[in-house]
């Protein structure tokens, strides 16, 4: 050490990082030494601390942009190790899905392969097939709608791919992403989701009304009942006729019951039943809304 700053050399040995990985650092601006009269790096004391931080973080996995915006107080140490867990649970979630999509192929009998290789072909990476799953219901929440009920909307709609799926789920999935590219299921939805939006005042009061409505058909999906009237398909009437201003009546349960037929149209149902598959729930919420909707259609024929 001279006066008050380190040779290269000295701070290698008091932090135990190599002298060529320093010069690394100082190239990209993790380090800032000053140069001496013959132009060699010298580094103040604050170094020592500063690169001992440095080797500590590389050794938890983290890359130099995050930790140089540690080191110079744009990022919290909390919100950098929380940024890294999040990208590595990605990453395990990655090759979790890989590995199912291998074990998928490999037990399908030899007569069936090449069609499962073709399915499950549209979905190598859980998370771009996820997007596909996104890009259909998104346009659904357009409109005045809270975000929160937009975040649960998208969350019940567009399941995101297992952590650790089966088999099963990993077919599940591949076909319900192969649904979801089908344009026709696109239009349908439109025609029938967003049909009189700018007629309804409050589209969040819709939505949490129809979703209890949902939740309590939920129940007797799960219970094995047929869908019929009764209090839970009432309670999904008046949801609609309070959002347009209407009242419920056997005319206004016929014009429901209209615009809602593509809601029941195979494409569909076969999507909430994938749904279910992927995510193992005895009722999600859209079979638990086809529910209704058949209940409706029953009530009206």
């Amino acid at each position: 050490m001279t006066g008050d700053t380190l040779g290269i050399g000295e701070l290698a040995r008091r932090t135990g990082v190599p002298v060529r990985t320093i010069r690394f650092y100082c190239d990209e601006g993790v380090l800032e030494p000053v140069r001496s009269a013959g132009g060699h790096r010298r580094f103040d004391s604050a170094a020592i601390d500063r690169l001992t931080l440095v080797r500590r973080l590389r050794g938890l996995g983290l890359g130099l942009r995050p930790i140089t915006d540690v080191l110079d107080g744009r990022r919290s140490l909390d919100d950098a190790v929380a940024a890294e867990r999040t990208a590595l649970d990605r990453e395990l979630a990655t090759l979790s899905w890989r590995r199912s999509v291998l074990r998928a192929v490999s037990e399908v009998a030899p007569a069936d392969r090449a069609a499962r290789l073709e399915l499950l072909s549209a979905v190598q990476d859980g998370w771009s097939a996820h997007e596909t799953l996104v890009r259909l219901w998104r346009p659904m929440t357009t409109g005045p709608i809270p975000p929160d009920t937009a975040r649960m909307f998208l969350a019940v709609s567009a399941p995101e791919p297992p952590a650790e799926p089966s088999t099963a789920q990993v077919v599940a999935y591949a076909s319900l992403v192969l649904l979801a590219a089908d344009t026709r299921l696109a239009t349908d939805l439109a025609a029938s989701t967003l049909a009189g939006h700018d007629r309804i005042a409050d589209l969040g009061e819709l939505h949490a009304e129809v979703g209890e409505a949902c939740a309590s058909a939920a129940v007797l999906l799960a219970a094995g009942a047929e869908p019929a009237a009764g209090p839970e398909l009432d309670r999904f009437v008046a949801a609609h006729a309070t959002a347009l201003g209407a009242t419920d009546s056997v005319a206004f349960r016929r014009a429901l019951n209209h615009r809602t037929a593509p809601d029941r149209n195979p494409r569909l149902r076969r999507y909430w039943q994938l749904t279910a598959e992927v995510t193992g729930a005895a009722a999600p919420l859209g079979l638990a809304h086809t529910w209704l909707l058949d209940a409706l259609d029953s009530s009206v024929a």
